[in-house]
């Protein structure tokens, strides 16, 4: 069950959704929206206490939160890894598609250079979900890796979906599966790469 907080900060970016696609993330329309939303002065403030930073994080974790409650009703068992990923990607872009705008605004804000270490916080926290969701149990290097190539992912495919007007997002799609397609190669050779590190060690092993 979500909290307090979390149900409040919801309702302000859903209240604040229109005026962004307009205008942008704006710290005035949060705070227009707090109100319009029903509560009191300096709320937005209080649940946003880091300001536009903290709103448009928010905004990509209700999203997240959303996109796994409907991944939660899939049936893993039937799918590849690959195609766990893929429809977790697709999904997201199904939830999202009433706010593309948004979306642009949201990489416009994250793009400038004093916010681009928290975009990347932002964006390997949805990576780490939708891999975690996808079985993977990892905690050595591959973690992070699988993590940072998925962050890849994401931001690429997203760059190339807001500006997609292709039938069935088609342009999106391909472009996808290419992605999918090189990080399971880029997965593939590291493996070997562990196999072969590993037969070394042993043999080093039996000669000493």
């Amino acid at each position: 069950m979500p909290d307090n907080v979390e149900i409040m900060r919801d309702r302000i970016i859903d209240t604040v959704l229109s005026d962004v696609a307009q205008e942008g993330w704006v710290w005035d329309s949060v705070v227009k929206a707090a109100t319009k939303a029903g509560y009191q002065d300096g709320m937005a403030l209080a649940v946003f206490p880091n300001g536009l930073s903290d709103v448009v994080a928010h905004f990509t974790d209700k999203t997240d939160r959303l996109m796994m409650e409907k991944l939660a009703r899939v049936p893993l068992e039937s799918l590849r890894v690959r195609d766990r990923i893929r429809l977790a990607v697709t999904t997201r872009f199904q939830i999202l598609e009433p706010h593309r705008e948004v979306v642009k605004s949201s990489l416009a804000f994250w793009a400038l250079p004093m916010r681009v270490m928290q975009g990347q916080r932002v964006l390997w926290r949805t990576a780490d979900r939708i891999w975690t969701w996808a079985g993977d149990t990892a905690t050595d290097y591959n973690r992070h890796t699988k993590r940072g190539l998925l962050s890849s992912i994401l931001l690429g495919t997203t760059m190339v979906w807001v500006n997609d007007e292709s039938e069935g997002g088609v342009i999106t799609n391909a472009f996808l599966d290419r992605r999918i397609q090189n990080i399971m190669e880029i997965g593939r050779t590291l493996g070997k790469i562990k196999d072969t590190a590993s037969a070394f060690q042993g043999f080093r092993t039996t000669r000493t």
